[in-house]
């Protein structure tokens, strides 16, 4: 990899692990070239998801975002790769399904803005990756790797 390889936080939330869509969204992944280097899957408590969601406290759908994260198991991942925030943001589409274009995660695979089967961090919000991967990841369940087809993604 030409440059350093940047590490985001994705996480399918609970619809989308009730429909059976963890293996396709990590297929993917995959496909773009991303390298996972850690996933979990879990049952997150309302600490963790109020953490999770805090800078959205005090607004009115604060509520109805951790009953939801809490309502079910998620599989939470950190993905690596050039830009890899970016494009990830780009491969899930828009936050609303009906707006997310075809091909994309939730232009796919989304029905409702509530249900949109994914989260990623978001690349303009400086220090989303680290604290959202700091939050599901002890930095020794954190894998270094490197894939043999690097020399074939990135000049």
């Amino acid at each position: 990899m030409s440059e350093d390889p940047e590490r985001t936080f994705v996480m399918v939330k609970p619809d989308g692990v009730q429909r059976g869509l963890i293996g396709e969204i990590i297929g993917r992944f995959e496909d773009r070239g991303l390298t996972l280097v850690g996933a979990k899957f879990v049952r997150i408590d309302r600490d963790l998801a109020e953490d999770h969601y805090g800078e959205h406290e005090g607004k009115p759908f604060f509520e109805d975002l951790v009953e939801f994260i809490t309502s079910g198991p998620v599989m939470a991942m950190v993905w690596e790769g050039q830009d890899a925030t970016r494009q990830v943001r780009t491969m899930m589409g828009e936050t609303d399904p009906a707006e997310s274009a075809p091909g994309t995660i939730r232009g796919d695979l989304g029905l409702d803005l509530g249900r949109n089967v994914i989260h990623g961090s978001d690349h303009e919000d400086e220090g989303a990756n680290e604290r959202e991967i700091a939050l599901f990841f002890d930095e020794a369940e954190l894998v270094d790797w490197d894939p043999i087809d690097d020399a074939w993604l990135y000049e």
